[in-house]
Parts: structure tokens; C-alpha cells; sequence
């Protein structure tokens, strides 16, 4: 995306396509991450490139509102990350209690592990619904802009919060990469960067109902 005219504010705003070869533009090496990792994630870095008119996506201007709305949906597909990797966890934890024994008999059967269980599988329902209200919006060509962020902001801290408990449910092995539950736990965090943080969420999210009001 570049910006034409700073004096027209979000009407000089252009989406260009970029293409590999360009003279100036340079694919960074590999950045060695967190979480995610089955996923390539590079620098891309730009000194005095030239592109043509022609490579410029829809009208002058056009830009910023493509950006916002590549944002919008794209924070649906992040929030339906979030839950998958939350539901995921939740489910190797449901099973390790079952299978782990302390005192005699299997954790899940200790109130204080039940009680992860069932906040957990709460949030993962309460964060689903959300994310398919999101995606029924924007399938019935309606605003979704506040219901992705919702939808975004929710379903990522879900995700980092069953996965933090999923690794405290496994105890010891939860640390183990054996075990699965750690790497969930380093992808969970991701979700509540990309796409906008949850900061930006809240921005979002409150700008609208502000707006409301």
C-alpha cells in the first residue's frame, strides 16, 4: 500500500501490486519465531521501488478502504485460528485428566481441574459464536467490522488463556514438547498480535459503540 498524497489524508491512499524482480525489493531471510513456526515468515523490504500505474488496485484512493476491509475479514479467519488452537488444547486436556491420577483417582475427577475444564469449554462456546456471527455478517453483506473485532479480540485471549491452563492441567508434561500442549500454547499468542492487537480491538470496538451512542 502507498500513500499518493498525504495532503488527501485516506483519499490518496493506493493498494499496489509488488512484484518479485522489482529492482529495490528484497525478500528478507527467515524470521525464527515464537510460535507458528510451521508457517515461513520473512522481511520484506522496499528502497526506491518502482511500480506502474498499472499494477495499482481499483481507483485513486481506493487503497485505504481495501486495506480496512482486508483487515476486517481477515481478523474473522485470526479469531477462527484463535479457536481452533483454544479447542485443540482444551481437548488434550480433557483427555490427559482423564488418563492422569493423583490420589487415587483421575485429576478430572478433582474439582479444581474440573473447574478449568469447564471455564474452558465456556469461553471456546462463547467465543465460537462469535466468530460465526462475524462470518454470518459478512456473508449476508452486512457491517462486520465491530462483530470481527469482537469476535477477534475474544477468541484470542481464549486462546492464550485455555492453552496457558491446558499446559497447567499436564503439569510437568505440559512443558514437554512431547506432549503438544506447549506448542498450542507459543501459537496461541500470535493471535493476539496480527490482524491488529487486542488494543487495536478495543479501539475498534469502542469507537463503534461510542459511535452508537
Amino acid at each position: 500500500m502507498a500513500q499518493t498524497d498525504v495532503a488527501k489524508g485516506h483519499k490518496g491512499i493506493n493498494c499496489l501490486i509488488v512484484e518479485k524482480g522489482m529492482p529495490g525489493f528484497v525478500v528478507g531471510a527467515k524470521e525464527d519465531k515464537l510460535g507458528i513456526r510451521g508457517s515461513d515468515t520473512h522481511t520484506l523490504m522496499f528502497t526506491d521501488v518502482k511500480v506502474p500505474k498499472a499494477n495499482r488496485i481499483g481507483e485513486d484512493g481506493f487503497g485505504f478502504k481495501f486495506a480496512m476491509k482486508t483487515l476486517a475479514g481477515g481478523r474473522i479467519g485470526i479469531a477462527s485460528q484463535a479457536l481452533g488452537i483454544a479447542s485443540g488444547a482444551f481437548e488434550l486436556a480433557v483427555a490427559y485428566s482423564k488418563e492422569r491420577k493423583a490420589f487415587g483417582k483421575p485429576i478430572s475427577e478433582h474439582q479444581a481441574i474440573a473447574f478449568k475444564l469447564a471455564d474452558m469449554a465456556t469461553e471456546i462456546e462463547a467465543a465460537r459464536l462469535l466468530c460465526l456471527k462475524a462470518a454470518w455478517l459478512k456473508d449476508q453483506h452486512l457491517d462486520y467490522d465491530r462483530a470481527s473485532s469482537m469476535a477477534k479480540l475474544f477468541a484470542s485471549e481464549v486462546a492464550m488463556k485455555t492453552t496457558v491452563e491446558a499446559v497447567q492441567v499436564h503439569g510437568g508434561y505440559g512443558y514437554v514438547k512431547e506432549y503438544h500442549v506447549e506448542r498450542l500454547m507459543r501459537d496461541a499468542k500470535i493471535t493476539q498480535i496480527y490482524e491488529g492487537t487486542s488494543e487495536v480491538q478495543r479501539i475498534v470496538i469502542g469507537r463503534s459503540v461510542l459511535k452508537e451512542g
